[in-house]
């Protein structure tokens, strides 16, 4: 517990030209700069690598997924173990969310209602019931450092009456939430749903700072909804979130995704992006996207990216990497993922210079020129 609360947030520079800033979240497990890049790692481990191997990327916070971690290994089973951070031997921050996005992704083994929502299990189709109160309790026992409040994520497209419906419950959830929470050393952060509805957003973002959490995400987008349907909704509400407490963006991932986000005032983003595309062999540089199976590369000695200090970047070579696909061995995907998070940790990085020294609008406007 720190003084003043589970997490303190400082806000150290803002942009003259656009709504980015650049700040320092503190947690009882460490600091973090943002704008920062949160790794997934949904069952406790970012796939295929160790906890150094994500620490040696200048990740200082990932996110684990509470639903999952219900299922296996229980949460009982966690925090026998010390919690989270024992348990997966991470010494860094960690962030669960609260099996929300579960209400949109696994939509066909669900149904939802005014209490709660019941799943069935994807691993022996059992029924599983989630109430604010079930992930609220799920989530102190695992023990991460910022949990979130349970929430209905609604699917694009849906009717207003539908998104407003899920934006209503999400606002009396977060309630039933805070009213459950019983660790002081965690912050419980809401989440602001509505669609693509300014209005419904609006208002559940008024619902929702009424609530005062130490923290706020922004959700439900990228849903299925148009990019620019996308970007529109971030421009319009990351700079509207309560400006002294952490901004957060739920599941968006690309480069130009994290550079609109900041742009907007957003401080922390997650996506599985980085390693899910370094298992299939898309690999980001500064040069564009490489697809490192293909042909032109099988006697290509040279980096994936020659401004990279990354582990794989220092020790192999395109011709390697794309011999590791071509054999399906695993090391490929570590390989990989290690310079997919170090590539969006240097974003970040040096969008935070950017914001320092005054000069983001430039920095984002030289996108993707200058760092694809």
């Amino acid at each position: 517990m720190l003084d003043g609360g589970p997490i303190q947030f400082t806000v150290l520079h803002q942009d003259p030209a656009t709504c980015a800033r650049a700040g320092r979240l503190v947690t009882r497990s460490g600091a973090i700069d943002t704008p920062a890049y949160l790794p997934v790692g949904t069952q406790a481990v970012v796939r295929g690598l160790t906890p150094l191997q994500v620490l040696e990327t200048g990740t200082r916070m990932i996110l684990a997924n509470t639903y999952h971690l219900h299922l296996r290994p229980g949460e009982a089973v966690v925090k026998e173990a010390g919690g989270l951070h024992r348990f997966m031997g991470w010494q860094g921050s960690i962030l669960t969310d609260s099996g929300g996005f579960q209400v949109f992704s696994l939509a066909g083994w669900n149904a939802v209602d005014d209490d709660g929502v019941t799943f069935r299990s994807l691993i022996d189709g059992s029924l599983v019931r989630f109430t604010p109160e079930t992930a609220t309790a799920v989530q102190n026992d695992l023990g991460a450092d910022i949990i979130m409040a349970f929430d209905q994520c609604p699917s694009w497209p849906q009717t207003r009456d539908q998104v407003a419906r899920a934006a209503e419950r999400t606002s009396r959830w977060a309630r039933r939430c805070r009213e459950a929470h019983r660790r002081e050393d965690q912050a419980l952060f809401g989440i602001i749903q509505g669609g693509t509805f300014p209005d419904l957003r609006r208002q559940s973002l008024g619902e929702l700072v009424e609530l005062d959490f130490p923290g706020y995400a922004l959700g439900g987008v990228s849903v299925g909804e148009s990019r620019e349907e996308v970007h529109r909704t971030i421009a319009e509400f990351g700079p509207l979130l309560p400006e002294g407490k952490p901004r957060y963006l739920m599941g968006l991932g690309t480069a130009e995704d994290l550079l609109h986000g900041i742009a907007s005032g957003v401080d922390l983003f997650d996506c599985v992006l980085a390693t899910r595309n370094a298992r299939n062999a898309y690999l980001f540089t500064r040069a564009g996207i490489i697809r490192i199976r293909n042909q032109a590369y099988q006697r290509d000695f040279t980096p994936l990216d020659s401004g990279c200090s990354c582990y794989t970047c220092r020790h192999f070579t395109k011709a390697y990497l794309r011999h590791l696909h071509s054999r399906k061995e695993s090391l490929a995907g570590t390989l990989g993922s290690i310079h997919n998070i170090h590539y969006f940790q240097d974003l970040t990085a040096a969008a935070r210079s950017a914001i320092q020294a005054g000069r983001f609008a430039e920095f984002y406007r030289g996108f993707p020129e200058s760092f694809r």
